[in-house]
């Protein structure tokens, strides 16, 4: 089931479709993430009371990652850590977006039945047309962003402006996915 604003349905194409795919990294149950500290200065020098004052969030569960929103009330503009790896380093110019796997047309085993958070990632400094890759755009008349996929230039609906490409996709491990398998036939049936 994939749930998909109606405005958007009939533009360019979802994860899937028209054999267009997104760059998708699957979490195991092992995935540990990254996590986001605070600075509290450079030392000689650090304060005691800036050092006292930051605050920190606990480590995400294995096969998660964590979000950090610095100021709950005011914009949901916190920060993501993601892994170290090139498809990451190379993203000139990286801004996250979190989205559910249904908007974006990802499929996840039938047993997930509520809609799952995926960190989107995009390269603002790509603001070219590329065939099948994931494009994020501003349609014509409107003030949210649109992720779809054209399989030619002439596709790409009139008036709309390329804001960037998705690079990664991250998806969390959860429960109901299927465990990695550990290459020893003994383990694998014994704990699955």
């Amino acid at each position: 089931m994939r749930a998909v604003d109606d405005d958007d349905a009939s533009v360019g194409n979802l994860h899937g479709q028209s054999s267009c795919f997104m760059p998708l990294l699957q979490n195991d149950e092992e995935y540990i993430a990254p996590r986001i500290v605070q600075i509290a200065g450079a030392y000689p020098g650090a304060d005691v009371e800036t050092y006292l004052s930051l605050t920190s969030e606990p480590s995400a569960d294995r096969g998660q990652w964590a979000y950090d929103f610095s100021d709950p009330s005011g914009p949901h503009t916190g920060t993501v850590a993601l892994p170290g790896m090139s498809t990451v380093h190379e993203t000139e110019d990286p801004v996250a977006l979190i989205a559910d796997h249904q908007s974006m047309g990802v499929l996840l085993p039938e047993a997930i039945k509520d809609p799952v958070d995926l960190v989107v990632l995009c390269d603002r400094a790509r603001r070219n047309f590329s065939e099948r890759k994931f494009l994020v755009l501003r349609l014509e008349g409107s003030d949210v962003v649109t992720i779809r996929a054209f399989e030619n230039k002439g596709d790409v609906p009139g008036g709309a402006e390329i804001l960037g490409h998705v690079t990664l996709v991250q998806i969390p491990w959860l429960p109901s996915m299927q465990k990695k398998k550990s290459g020893f036939m003994e383990e694998d049936t014994l704990f699955n």
